[in-house]
């Protein structure tokens, strides 16, 4: 906790100067931090640390509050106040920043008079990066909460601290705490014979031999003691030079030897967790999980349920976490309870997938037509703002095309436009560099193999099942695939991930069963092989010759194409779109063409989805990859 990282898609590299030693003040180090590292900093990637304190807080009713810290894959959160409008909890947590990690953290503040679930009432979002090189003449900032149903909507205030944290000043003030341990008459000095206890307390043989030799150089004067900075100084230099400590003595972690300075860092990060000197209680992947009441944690407790990254979310578990790459923190998927709990016991059972068998994909295929009828209807607009409300804060309405009075119907609705411009198309203009055909959560596999190992659980999964009868489908053996997954809250068009001509369409009838991953991640039954799709050919010049495939679902009444067959496409242009429902695209590129971001895949070997949008980078084309100079990745895909 506090010291994990988390390294997705790189972002701007600064040009990093060799500071002065002497820097005049606290305030001029804070000021230039992402510029100045110091001198002895042995981690290029290490930015800095940062201390955020949640302060207190302004809300437009009485209430028991709580707040939670979202960064990375990594949230915290405070006690909960009393009952008041104004709750105060003065909750700090140090984080480890990196210059291609994560570091917008989002605050979000709950009420708590639920005894399963607590409301998300506001948020917000800071940039640590900007708030420590941010000059201002006081400590302490106030940040506007939004409402979760409306951005443009201010529900409250926040007030927080961000400072950052000397390193060097860390690495002595830590090695001043564990050397305190063994100064047993408290004043402030130690003699060779406490320091010796000590380093026989680590266990480190090499560093035994030579505390001697340690001793001695800090003991100027040669009376028989050090003082306790002196000591800490050089232990904090010896650390980097030849360590002291292999482990680290709170969560017992082997230390990474080549990183000495984040080495000190860890430890202190971790003592501050193991000592309690940190309000916030953390161990939480995302703030729904941290805001969950009593009898979630009962579950949790009792392994009702299990809350965790990667395949357990999907397939045997009850949530479903992704990782935002745009944000570079985990996100839990809104989906409701009963239905989880139905593709459960549908999906991940013989029982279950017996009935499907026994008439229940008719079923199915009828439910599926009278939705889709239905939310076609003029009355169905009634269900729109119901459906704003369940994905409050994950349907932004400011990037729609028309206003919501715009829309007659609620399919209407599903299969909204976006404005110019709010998907911007990475690389623009350059088809050697692929891009994410819509907004969804993406799995990406260099072979169809790895997708069985880490995803598809189904027992009769193949490319060329995937494509049908096609005839180039040969040509697909062995090739990359990329999964886009949409759900019901996301934007519904898909579009071409590459530029090239369409050289045939085919539709595959099938099943409908659901695309999420429960049913996806079922070695009882074959979602992708066996579900109605169209097959799609597109001949390029960069990447030969990509199969897009659109899925339907349970609820997708049809996929409707804007583009034909032999038309010339660019990538970013859209394709299609599919009605009421959740649904997938899959990208079947052809072996060895294309070099997918790193990020992707290995997020994908950990069974984790990314959520991604329409226009970022997927990836390189192989035999231009050579010659090609990337931009970096985040001008390309950030400011979606």
């Amino acid at each position: 906790m506090g010291h994990s990282s988390s390294k997705p898609t790189a972002i701007n590299e600064h040009s990093i100067d060799e500071p002065s030693l002497k820097t005049s003040s606290y305030r001029d180090r804070m000021k230039n931090k992402l510029q100045h590292l110091h001198r002895r900093t042995t981690h290029d990637d290490f930015a800095g640390i940062a201390l955020l304190t949640l302060i207190s807080a302004e809300m437009q009713f009485k209430d028991k509050w709580l707040a939670c810290i979202s960064l990375g894959e990594q949230t915290f959160r405070t006690n909960t106040s009393h009952q008041t409008d104004k709750p105060v909890w003065n909750s700090e947590k140090k984080f480890l920043l990196e210059k291609n990690g994560a570091h917008i953290a989002k605050l979000s503040v709950f009420e708590t008079n639920r005894i399963s679930k607590n409301t998300l009432v506001g948020y917000c979002e800071i940039d640590l990066f900007e708030s420590l090189s941010r000059v201002s003449d006081s400590d302490i900032e106030v940040l506007e909460l939004l409402d979760p149903s409306s951005s443009d909507v201010v529900v409250g205030k926040i007030s927080i601290s961000c400072s950052v944290q000397d390193p060097i000043e860390i690495e002595k003030s830590f090695a001043r705490r564990i050397l305190s341990i063994v100064d047993y008459n408290d004043d402030g000095t130690l003699s060779f014979s406490e320091l010796s206890e000590l380093v026989n307390a680590f266990g480190n043989q090499l560093a035994a031999e030579k505390k001697e030799e340690i001793f001695k150089a800090a003991d100027k004067d040669g009376d028989g003691v050090v003082s306790m900075d002196e000591l800490a100084t050089l232990l904090a230099v010896q650390q980097e030079e030849e360590p002291l400590i292999n482990c680290c003595p709170v969560c017992g972690e082997k230390l990474e030897m080549s990183d000495k300075l984040n080495s000190v860092i860890h430890m202190s990060l971790c003592f501050d967790e193991g000592t309690g000197n940190q309000v916030m209680t953390g161990g939480f992947l995302t703030d729904t999980e941290a805001s969950y009441g009593w009898m979630f944690k009962l579950s949790e407790w009792a392994h009702v349920s299990s809350y965790d990254v990667g395949l357990n979310s999907g397939s045997s578990a009850s949530h479903i976490v992704v990782f935002d790459r745009q944000k570079k923190r985990l996100v839990q998927e809104i989906i409701d309870g009963k239905i989880i709990l139905s593709m459960r016991a549908i999906y991940q059972s013989k029982v279950g997938l017996g009935i499907m068998d026994k008439g229940a994909k008719e079923i199915l295929q009828n439910l599926s037509e009278k939705q889709g009828k239905k939310m076609s209807s003029v009355e169905s607009a009634e269900d729109i703002p119901a459906f704003l409300k369940f994905f409050k804060d994950q349907i932004n309405l400011a990037e729609v095309k028309y206003p919501l009075d715009h829309f007659k119907t609620f399919n209407e609705f599903f299969i909204r436009e976006l404005k110019p411009g709010a998907r911007p198309i990475a690389c623009a203009g350059r088809d050697e560099v692929a891009v994410c055909a819509a907004d969804c959560r993406l799995m990406a596999f260099r072979t169809a193999e790895e997708s069985l190992r880490f995803w598809i659980k189904g027992k009769k999964f193949s490319i060329q099942g995937l494509l049908g009868n096609i005839p180039c489908s040969n040509a697909f053996i062995d090739g990359t695939l990329v999964i886009f997954r949409l759900a019901p809250q996301d934007y519904h068009r898909f579009h071409f991930p590459v530029s090239g001509t369409i050289e045939e369409i085919v539709d595959i009838p099938g099943s409908l069963y659901t695309v999420n991953p429960i049913a996806v991640n079922s070695k009882y039954c074959n979602v992708f092989t066996e579900n109605k799709r169209a097959v799609s050919i597109i001949s390029t010049a960069d990447f030969g010759k990509v199969a897009l495939v659109a899925i339907g679902a349970t609820m997708v009444g049809s996929i409707t194409f804007t583009k034909k067959k032999g038309d010339y496409v660019e990538k970013g242009d859209e394709f299609g779109y599919f009605s009421f429902g959740g649904s997938t695209v899959i990208c079947v590129f052809e072996k060895d063409s294309i070099a997918l971001d790193e990020d992707l895949l290995a997020n994908s070997a950990r069974s984790l989805e990314t959520l991604v949008t329409v226009g970022m980078q997927l990836g390189v084309s192989v035999k231009k990859r050579a010659d090609l100079q990337l931009p970096d990745i985040n001008n390309c895909v950030l400011g979606a």
